[in-house]
Parts: structure tokens; sequence; C-alpha cells
């Protein structure tokens, strides 16, 4: 069996303020060891510079790190300038996906899907990165039904993804069917769970209406029972999330990758309690 991977996310801050309590964040998190962390990359590349800059910062520090590579609103000639400078750091493993389109733009580029970016990875690269896509266990909000969106996953995997991370669930059983369909279609690189720590009733229902994440009732109203009592919404998140990664790991999951939100403690306790 494959070793599992457990890994971090972060976003390029914006600040110097941000930049201190990202490294502050890292500091922490670094002693947990984590098989890489991957950094995100802005709408339309906006970002472009602060992902490759933290992303040297993390490498400097000893931990392996990992661009985020979002194609919506770019040129090829622009995406062929990004891989080459990736390349010339000598990184190795990206994760690609199309993006969300940047607020007031209407243009979406050369590139419309992630598996057209794969593609464009692979003609350009060959097999220099190794390549993560997205994976929607509950469904892209986009994807006008479950098997159309599973046929866009297999297009990804089939233009040369070698394994996914999945948006954030509350539901392990959306998880195992997902991974049971890719299956029964011939997709069978690995699937990691990507793990949403709990810290905000009212950001998670925001981030969550925004990708298509359901928040299954019971945790809603849970959540809303505890009004702005803020150290229940931890404690009962951490419960939620620690159970949720649990079963996870004991069903075959091959690892669980953090959205950090750039903040150490929830998922250094996560982590503890599961004793990775």
């Amino acid at each position: 069996m494959t070793r599992r991977t457990y890994s971090l996310e972060f976003f390029p801050p914006r600040t110097a303020e941000g930049v201190e309590k990202l490294r502050a964040a890292r500091r922490q998190l670094a002693q947990l060891k984590p098989a890489f962390c991957s950094v995100t990359f802005g709408a339309g590349g906006s970002t472009r510079e602060g992902t490759l800059e933290t992303v040297l910062e993390i490498r400097g520090e000893g931990v392996p790190a990992t661009p985020h590579l979002s194609c919506v609103g770019s040129t090829r000639e622009s995406i062929a300038a990004v891989l080459a400078q990736y390349r010339a750091h000598g990184i190795r493993h990206l994760i690609a996906l199309r993006g969300d389109m940047p607020s007031g733009t209407v243009d979406a580029g050369e590139f419309r899907y992630a598996n057209e970016l794969v593609a464009f990875v692979r003609q350009e690269t060959g097999d220099w990165f190794h390549i993560d896509v997205a994976a929607y266990p509950e469904m892209h909000p986009q994807a006008h039904s479950p098997y159309e969106d599973l046929a866009n996953f297999r297009r990804k995997v089939e233009a040369g993804a070698n394994s996914a991370i999945t948006q954030y669930f509350f539901n392990p059983d959306a998880y195992f069917r997902f991974v049971d369909d890719c299956d029964g279609l011939g997709v069978r690189i690995p699937i990691v769970p990507g793990i949403m720590p709990i810290a905000s009733a009212s950001k998670l229902a925001r981030f969550s209406d925004a990708c298509g994440a359901e928040i299954p009732r019971w945790i809603r109203r849970r959540l809303e029972g505890y009004g702005d009592d803020t150290a229940s919404i931890r404690a009962f998140g951490l419960d939620v999330v620690t159970d949720l990664c649990a079963k996870l790991v004991a069903s075959g999951a091959p690892g669980l990758h953090f959205y950090t939100l750039n903040q150490a403690s929830l998922t250094t306790t996560i982590w503890q309690r599961l004793g990775l």
C-alpha cells in the first residue's frame, strides 16, 4: 500500500502583517512534518509572484512546497512562463486548477477547463511535474449532474493528472461514493480528502455557499445554537472534524490535506488527536 500523505494548504499573504502571521503559523505547523505545503494561486494569476515567493520561503525552511496553478483568465503564453519559472526553481509538484473567474471579468482566457491546463502542462513539460487536480465528492457547483462531473474528472486524469485533492466535505459517505464511482470508470489515482477545520460558523457558511460544500443540517444547527460562543464552536468543530478524519483514514483514504486558512492551532490539534 502507498504511504499516506498528510499535507497543508496556505494562501499568499497580501500584507506585511499577514506575512508575519503566516510565518508564525508555519513555525508551529512545521513540527507536524507535513509531506508538503501547497500555496494557492489567485484568480487570473493575481497572486502569481506571492505564490512563488511563499513556496520558496517554505522550501527554505526545510519543508517541501507545492504551488497551485490556475488557468482561468490566462493565456498559453502566460502559463508557459509560469511553468518555466517553476522549473527554473526545481519545483516538481504542482496543483493544476481551472480557478474562479476574477471579479468583474467575462473572458475566461485561452483555457476553459482544468483538463486543458493539465494537457498543456504535459505538452510543455512532459513528466517533469507530479500534477494534482481538484475533485468534488459532492459535485462541482457548476456541474449539471454527478455524471457530468465524473466525466470532467476523468478528462483531467486522462490528460495526465497523477493524483487529486478534494473540496472539503463533512459527509464521509460522499467521499467514498465518489471514489467508488471513479473506480467504476477505471479512474484509480489517489484521491486525498480535503479537510476544513471549523473556526467560525459564519465563515464556514460563507465558504460552503460559495464552493458548494454541504454542511449537514445537524452540524449547521449545532453551530447556530452556540451563537457567538467561539470557544464552544471551536470545541465542537474539533470533535466533528477529528471524527471525520479518523473515519476517512480508518476506511482507507490515501491521506488528508488540511485547508489551514493560514492558521495553525486547529489543524495542529486535529493532527495530534489523530496521532499523525
